[in-house]
């Protein structure tokens, strides 16, 4: 199973609309389509900051998914918002450096227009073991082998 296709079966993705288009070989990409349920204020059409910084933080995950096929939970993000976000966003990511027990991660954010909404790092956790962990449940209708089989064709 492939990367983009893990995150298709996580609920606050699917809540959010963010869709994954690209994870392999350490890099990422994806979108959201804004809409008014994103907005930060009732009527107006700016993203709430939680929106592009999930983005981010989505699409710096699968980069790392990507090389470290097993589950790398966020440890730290830095964001630094440039723009408001006024349409949909688009980001791309990089790991920037794969260790033993922790992945960096550079990460931009663009809306619609290429305005340059946000850049950020991110740090994930690596080297672990997903077996017995809080990320890995059965019969929740994700595949069983989703974390193991990660970034696997």
């Amino acid at each position: 199973m492939d990367v983009t296709e893990i995150f298709s079966y996580m609920p606050f993705t699917n809540l959010v609309g963010i869709e994954l288009t690209e994870a392999e070989d350490g890099y990422a990409e994806g979108h959201v389509e804004m809409r008014e349920e994103l907005a930060s204020v009732p009527g107006g059409d700016v993203a709430h900051g939680g929106v592009t910084y999930s983005l981010a933080d989505t699409v710096g995950g699968a980069a790392v998914i990507s090389l470290a096929h097993d589950v790398t939970p966020t440890v730290d993000m830095r964001m630094d918002y440039l723009a408001p976000a006024t349409d949909d966003l688009h980001a791309e990511a990089e790991v920037m450096r794969m260790g033993g027990s922790v992945a960096v991660t550079d990460i931009e954010v663009w809306d619609a227009d290429d305005h340059h909404v946000a850049s950020a790092r991110g740090v994930y956790k690596t080297g672990g073991d997903s077996e017995g962990t809080p990320w890995v449940r059965s019969g929740d209708g994700a595949p069983e082998d989703v974390p193991q089989d990660a970034g696997d064709d």
